[in-house]
């Protein structure tokens, strides 16, 4: 069921084309297993560097993520406004209010007027705070370097366009299906 496919891991709760399906259509769904489990782990392994950061810097996890997105995002040259933080960390814009504050109050961040639009605000990581997650975040950076030179720029390619499929398929499983929280729950 963790990969999409069902009861048994195949399509089908122990019917046509599930378990008695030839060996390679099995493999094949092997292999979509071992990678849904991948993508899973390494999830998992990031919200985990995350959750230490948090406690490196003495922050709630909930504000640490928060300020992964906000650097993360001035990394990308787009800094976030505080809606978008809110979409990104899923809070609503009460909450991401009070977390900027604090984050504010520690000195971790700064909001700044930078459009023209001067109701826009723009927030950028404070220059205390950037040396920190470097020194925090750069022997992940390196190790995940260091782990993708072993593949060529075509099969980084391949990646980047299944992580992409990926991504908007969830993208739009989220605005539809699941944009009231989830399909309805079958009756018992």
């Amino acid at each position: 069921m963790t990969n999409g496919r069902g009861v048994d891991g195949h399509g089908m709760a122990d019917g046509p084309g599930g378990a008695d399906r030839p060996g390679g259509a099995d493999r094949e769904a092997v292999r979509v297993d071992h990678v849904m489990d991948g993508l899973r782990a390494f999830g998992a392994n990031y919200t985990e560097f995350t959750r230490r950061f948090a406690a490196w810097l003495g922050l709630h996890s909930t504000d640490a993520a928060a300020l992964v997105e906000i650097l993360y995002a001035e990394d990308q040259g787009a800094p976030l406004s505080p809606a978008r933080l809110s979409e990104r960390v899923s809070l609503s814009s009460g909450a991401t209010a009070i977390l900027l504050k604090r984050l504010e109050q520690a000195g971790h961040i700064v909001r700044t007027r930078e459009s023209t639009d001067r109701r826009v605000v723009t927030l950028r990581s404070s220059p205390g705070i950037r040396p920190r997650a470097m020194a925090f975040f750069g022997p992940y950076s390196e190790r995940m370097a260091e782990a993708m030179a072993a593949y060529s720029p075509q099969e980084i390619q391949r990646f980047e366009q299944f992580l992409g499929t990926l991504r908007s398929t969830m993208d739009a499983l989220l605005a539809n299906e699941y944009e009231n929280g989830g399909p309805t729950p079958p009756a018992p």
